[in-house]
């Protein structure tokens, strides 16, 4: 079956396409099954994953690329065997991944961890692991995605503020939620960016006692507290700041990307038995680790990849009950080369939003 829309988006051709040079071409979606659902886009926000596939940061990306993983927009095709109740029309929205396997015999998808399956599909720049094709992203005008992982968005939320919750919300989200964090609990979110700013607004909503964000400078601590910050930490300002701050905290959750994080330091914060957990992805390896420094304090470390449909229903959930709002800035999707030229520039504050003005 045929359809009258074609797919055609910003496609990145090399790893020049991160300097603005992303072209705007047709392509071929994957191949139609009875559990797909086409959305014709409208809003997608951009994710600093993006930047990694279109340099090829993370290594060679599988060029041509249409990147965007934080989709929102309207089902205008729904399969018969569809999954969620999701109708033609419906408001609907497509983060980070886009398909498991969903085998009874797959532990994780058994046990609704599905963003952790060992056969998953990136929502871009991947292979659907049936045959059906490639995945491509939302910088684009039609998204055609495996219902389980289409998600009806509540009316309360606005297309542009629910985008970024897509990949960025819950990225921190989950491992706030999963490791403990509420009434309580003393956290400190590493990272005052995109996904940062997540953090501390979810922190809040989770109710924690005390947020803590923590960079290099104090340029960010205005915001940071209106976002719900009780206390700032800029690690440039003060030489002695892990001793200042020392056994302070619950958990701590690590947005940033660079390799040459101060992870003794960040340790130096976490009270006996304090969690340490890693949702940045760097390009290069983390610096070495003295492993004194957890077995002192029982320390955990881990990281979190981010998070399975269920997880994502509960944030948007959480996110109309407690009136979170992302602060965003909203771009034309016509100017996604030069939005990601600001990206890579850190101008976004705290989140670009892609506005597809054909179809919003």
């Amino acid at each position: 079956m045929s359809t009258d829309y074609k797919f055609q988006g910003w496609m990145g051709l090399d790893p020049k396409a991160v300097d603005g040079n992303m072209k705007w071409q047709s392509y071929e979606p994957k191949e139609w099954k009875e559990t797909d659902v086409d959305i014709k886009i409208t809003h997608c926000g951009i994710c600093g994953s993006d930047l990694h596939m279109l340099r090829s940061g993370w290594g060679e990306t599988d060029y041509p690329c249409v990147v965007g993983h934080e989709i929102v927009g309207t089902a205008v095709r729904v399969g018969s065997k569809a999954e969620g109740g999701i109708k033609v029309g419906d408001r609907v929205g497509v983060g980070a991944q886009s398909s498991s396997c969903l085998k009874p015999n797959c532990a994780e998808c058994s046990d609704g961890h599905e963003n952790h399956c060992q056969n998953t599909t990136n929502t871009y720049g991947d292979k659907f692991k049936d045959g059906s094709g490639k995945s491509y992203g939302g910088y684009a005008d039609y998204s055609r995605v495996p219902s389980h992982f289409v998600f009806k968005i509540p009316e309360e939320i606005s297309s542009a503020e629910v985008a970024p919750m897509l990949c960025g919300g819950i990225t921190v989200f989950s491992p706030l939620k999963r490791n403990g964090a509420g009434p309580g609990t003393k956290v400190g979110i590493v990272g005052i960016g995109g996904l940062g700013h997540f953090g501390l607004l979810y922190a809040k909503a989770l109710g924690c006692e005390e947020i803590v964000a923590i960079s290099r400078t104090s340029a960010k601590k205005e915001d940071a507290m209106k976002m719900g910050a009780t206390k700032f930490i800029a690690t440039d300002e003060d030489k002695d700041w892990a001793t200042h701050n020392a056994m302070s905290l619950d958990l701590i959750v690590s947005t940033v990307s660079s390799p040459k994080m101060p992870l003794m330091d960040y340790f130096q914060l976490l009270k006996t038995y304090g969690q340490f957990i890693q949702v940045g992805a760097p390009e290069d390896s983390l610096a070495g680790i003295n492993c004194f420094a957890l077995i002192g304090k029982g320390i955990k470390m881990g990281g979190s990849m981010i998070g399975s449909p269920s997880e994502i229903r509960e944030m948007l959930d959480v996110t109309v009950k407690k009136g979170v709002k992302p602060w965003i800035q909203e771009r034309p999707m016509k100017d996604a080369n030069q939005t990601v030229v600001d990206m890579v520039d850190g101008k976004a504050r705290y989140r670009y939003v892609l506005v597809n003005e054909a179809h919003a």
